[in-house]
């Protein structure tokens, strides 16, 4: 809810709610933090499992990492029009920023 809103709904001048919610709750304003895709505890821990058994690999044998090939990935994103500004939250002392999901398959 914005401060114009809340404001409007209390009768109060934007500048009394502001001057509340920042000095009175030590609330502050923070926008999304925008982070490429999530991933399940399952993949999370299915990228752990593949790095240990790479690292083991490349303990066991100096030249296990020259016989890796590696490839580059193509995504169709959907496009997802809230800003950055939009998706804006007040929080709390101490609370960390919140995540929004760039785009998604």
């Amino acid at each position: 809810m914005t401060i114009e809103l809340i404001g409007e709904s209390l009768n109060m001048s934007v500048g009394s709610v502001f001057t509340i919610m920042t000095e009175d709750l030590k609330k502050k304003k923070l926008c999304a933090r925008f982070v490429p895709h999530t991933l399940t505890t399952e993949q999370k821990e299915h990228r752990i499992a593949s790095s240990e058994d790479l690292i083991a690999a490349a303990d066991e044998d100096p030249n296990f990492l020259k016989t890796i090939v590696t490839g580059d990935e193509s995504w169709c994103l959907e496009y997802d029009p809230e800003t950055k500004r939009q998706s804006s939250e007040s929080t709390n002392p101490g609370k960390g920023r919140p995540m929004k999901v760039r785009a998604s398959k």
